[in-house]
Formats: C-alpha cells, sequence, structure tokens
C-alpha cells in the first residue's frame, strides 16, 4: 500500500514540480537544445523564400525577405512546366539504379563476411570495403573519370577481350552516366553499410545457429532460414529510410562527373537547385526546387513507414 501511495504521489507531481526536480538535466540539456534550435529551425524561416520573388537589396536578409514581393505557388507552377519531367526523369533514374545495387550488395556482402572463419582474412576484406566511404568524391570523381577515359583501364580492357573495336566515351553517352553514378553510389557506401548487417547479424543468438545444426541443416539453410529472418527488421528499417531519400539522389558526384555535353541527363533536383539558385541567382526558385524535394521525401518516409507497420508481422517501422 505505501509503495503504491508513492507511486500516486509522484505521478500527481505538477509539470512545474517534475521540472525543478529535473533541472540539473535540463541544464545539461540546455546546449544541445540551443544548438538544434539555431542549426536545424532558424534556418527553415528562409523557406519562405520558396513563395516570394526574393531578391538581395543589401538592407540584411530578414528585411529583404519580409519586403519582398509574395507570388504564393508560381515558382512551383513554374517548376512543373518547364524542367519538371526531365530532372525527375534523371533523378529517379539515377536513385533506383543506385537502389538496385546498394541496397542488396551490402547484405550480401555482410553474410559473406559472416560465413569467412579466418578472422585476418575477414578483417581484410572488411576494411579494404569500408575505406571508399572515407574518401571524398573530388577524389573518387577522379578515379572513375580516369578508369572509363578513352584510353582509361576499361576501355583497353574491352579492347582486349575483344567486347569492343574502338574506345567507348562513357561520359559522352547520357544514358551511360546514369549507371556510372549508380555504381559509384554503390561503391562508396558498400562497406558501411556492411558493417550495420554485421552488427545485426552478431546480435543474433548462437542457440538458432546450433537448433540449425542439429536438424542437419546446411550453411545455405541456415543462411536461408536464420539470417535472413532475424534480419528482417534491419532490412525494413534501411529500405523505410533509403525509400525516403530516394530524391536524394547526391550533389557532388553529378557536379564533379557531369558535362554540358550530358546535361540533359546528369541533371538532377539538387544540381538543378545549385545551378538556378545559386550560379543564375534565382534564390526563390532554387528554393521552391529543394522544397519540393523534401515535402515528397517526408511523403515517402511516412508512406513507406505505414507500409511496413501494416504488412509486417513483426512491427519493424521506424516509428
Amino acid at each position: 500500500m505505501k509503495k503504491t501511495s508513492a507511486v500516486r504521489t509522484k505521478s500527481h507531481k505538477s509539470i512545474g514540480a517534475r521540472l525543478w526536480e529535473q533541472r540539473y538535466l535540463f541544464l545539461l540539456l540546455l546546449p544541445a537544445l540551443v544548438w538544434v534550435i539555431l542549426i536545424c529551425y532558424a534556418p527553415m524561416t528562409g523557406l519562405y523564400m520558396a513563395f516570394v520573388n526574393y531578391t538581395p537589396k543589401g538592407n540584411g536578409y530578414f528585411q529583404d525577405l519580409i519586403q519582398s514581393p509574395f507570388v504564393g505557388m508560381d515558382w512551383f507552377e513554374y517548376f512543373f512546366s518547364t524542367d519538371f519531367i526531365k530532372i525527375m526523369r534523371n533523378t529517379l533514374a539515377t536513385s533506383l539504379l543506385t537502389l538496385l545495387f546498394s541496397f542488396p550488395l551490402p547484405i550480401l556482402l555482410a553474410i559473406c563476411l559472416n560465413e569467412v572463419k579466418r578472422p585476418g582474412v575477414k578483417k581484410f576484406i572488411q576494411t579494404a570495403s569500408y575505406l571508399p566511404y572515407f574518401i571524398s568524391w573530388v577524389i573518387a570523381a577522379n578515379i572513375f573519370i580516369t578508369f572509363l577515359s578513352s584510353d582509361g583501364v576499361i576501355n583497353q580492357l574491352l579492347m582486349a577481350i575483344g567486347f569492343t573495336d574502338e574506345q567507348i566515351l562513357f561520359f559522352q553517352h547520357g544514358p551511360y552516366f546514369w549507371w556510372i553514378i549508380a555504381i559509384a553510389n554503390a561503391w562508396k557506401v558498400l562497406g558501411y553499410n556492411a558493417i550495420i548487417y554485421l552488427a545485426a547479424i552478431s546480435g543474433i543468438s548462437q542457440d538458432m545457429y546450433e537448433a540449425a545444426d542439429v536438424d542437419g541443416a546446411s550453411r545455405l539453410q541456415k543462411i536461408w532460414y536464420v539470417t535472413l529472418p532475424a534480419l528482417k527488421p534491419t532490412i525494413l528499417v534501411l529500405l523505410i529510410l533509403a525509400i525516403g531519400g530516394v530524391l536524394n539522389t547526391g550533389f557532388e558526384q553529378q557536379l564533379l562527373m557531369g558535362n554540358n555535353s550530358i546535361l540533359d541527363y546528369s541533371d538532377v533536383l539538387d544540381t538543378y537547385a545549385y545551378r538556378y539558385g545559386l550560379k543564375n541567382g534565382m534564390y526563390s526558385y532554387g528554393t521552391a526546387v529543394g522544397l519540393f524535394k523534401s515535402v515528397v521525401s517526408f511523403i515517402l518516409v511516412m508512406g513507406a513507414n505505414y507500409i511496413s507497420k501494416k504488412f509486417s508481422d513483426d512491427n519493424s517501422a521506424l516509428f
């Protein structure tokens, strides 16, 4: 009875009393809260720029923004009536091809590494696959441009095996560019994403593998009936995040590896917003394109999370 009364007394305390009791914890939280407000939320006031015709006049950012004429949805309508189809085609083509490579390959690599019995070999492969993640896109883009140049290794190899009789200009053919970006993206994140799955595999109870051994399961059967089902929650969460970022095809790789001859295939939402918003000085138009991408990405995350929650038997949803 005394314990129950104490719990009731504690639960009936006012919010102010509970805040005062935990004041030191809130003081520790205050710097992080200030940082989030200043860095994450304060810049979001600039989204208003998408609904006005903003032009810097030297009176200060906020004053110029407030005094800019309101145009409503005009910038969005302009985007939908001009380059929308081309930009969305390039963005979705690059994103879906990237997803095709970068999503299943880390799972396969993690499962293969888990089956390697020699620790030295396992660590070497894991480190070698993880290193590209730390390479900047400036270096990575130069690597791909050098390898795929007219006299590069790839062309020499293709000509040596008789696949082609003449050099292939990979960066002069637009559709090739989508595949190059997808392969480059998958190469960069392969080792990093594999570590996430390896961490999930390490959390699988060994009793399940021992039970499978008792039942006479082979290594492939243990992967299919033990490892993959245990990885399902992790796979679904990362798939939700990947679907939410389907419009985030990247910026540096397109900017560094693209050129004017294939601009109709290399221009995606990020580079398009940069080119018009910053290089051409159409700040409101660039903001409108960026806001469109953010809204669509949010809808995709919510939709993928809802579908996962509704049709998954183990409630493997993000939130």
